[in-house]
């Protein structure tokens, strides 16, 4: 037994163990994928199909197995139409590179604070006076589609432009406004909206709208009800409601500072974040 034991690790490599790890990290990836999106449920219904399938081909019911084998097939070019978003998301992130530095990390730590402070002042004016508004903060995927369904701008950030862009009345208080590192890119912009139907019903096209581009990017949604001037926070495609100023504060920190973050060793705050579960959806 001890033979046989040495003759199998004899036969390993070390291209064999790298081999295994990569198959095991990707299969780790895609389990991790699918339990954080809808896909799960549909996963399950097709290990139950695949299932039956091989069960009616033990026990000979054939026109059975014929048409539960079509299905099958039929089935994967469902799942790519069915879950096109969730597809597209996962292949961004796939093809987001840490090489690539955002242009907002590199501004000195006295800039960041002056723009936190713009963007804190005006989110606490919204909520205050109950101005509805959707701030969109881009960081590694681009959101140029999206900008283009709106009114460039290409603005230095500062309280008083924010005010008048969500200025009830304004043209272009009702779309969302993009963010891209230290300058407001665009305003006026349509989103695509969140198909969860697990989302509370109270939520309106605004919240909708900033969770969808969430789900579709890596984009940070920053959300103020026009109806009672809550303040909430989108983040891969979940939503934290009821948050206060300080909350909003720490993470726009994060996004500027990620950088400074990572090289001092420090928590992100965008994983405190997304822990946070929407008690009252």
């Amino acid at each position: 037994m001890s033979e046989v034991f040495t003759n199998i690790i004899s036969g390993i490599g070390i291209t064999d163990v790298i081999d295994v790890a990569i198959v095991a990290f990707v299969i780790y990836k895609i389990l991790g994928f699918i339990r954080e999106t809808r896909a799960l449920q549909l996963v399950k219904g097709l290990l139950i199909l695949v299932l039956i399938t091989v069960l009616s081909e033990q026990l000979n019911f054939y026109t059975l197995n014929w048409i539960l084998r079509n299905t099958i097939s039929l089935g994967v070019i469902a799942l790519v139409i069915v879950f096109q978003p969730e597809l597209r998301r996962a292949l961004e992130y796939v093809g987001r590179s840490k090489f690539i530095t955002p242009t907002f990390a590199q501004m000195d730590k006295e800039k960041v604070k002056t723009i936190t402070s713009a963007i804190i002042k005006a989110v606490d004016f919204f909520s205050s006076n109950k101005v509805g508004a959707l701030i969109i903060m881009e960081r590694e995927t681009t959101l140029n589609d999206i900008a283009e369904t709106g009114t460039r701008i290409d603005a230095e950030i500062s309280t008083e432009l924010l005010g008048n862009i969500f200025h009830e009345g304004a043209p272009l208080h009702d779309g969302a406004t993009i963010v891209r590192g230290d300058r407001v890119f665009a305003a006026g912009c349509v989103l695509p909206l969140s198909q969860s139907k697990t989302l509370s019903k109270e939520l309106g096209t605004r919240h909708r709208a900033g969770i969808g581009i969430t789900e579709n990017s890596d984009a940070i949604a920053i959300i103020v009800s026009e109806e009672t001037g809550i303040i909430s926070i989108a983040v891969d495609g979940k939503l934290s409601r009821f948050l206060d100023l300080k909350t909003v504060e720490k993470t726009l920190l994060n996004i500027y500072l990620s950088q400074v973050q990572e090289e001092e060793g420090k928590v992100p705050f965008l994983d405190f974040i997304r822990r946070r579960k929407d008690d009252k959806q």
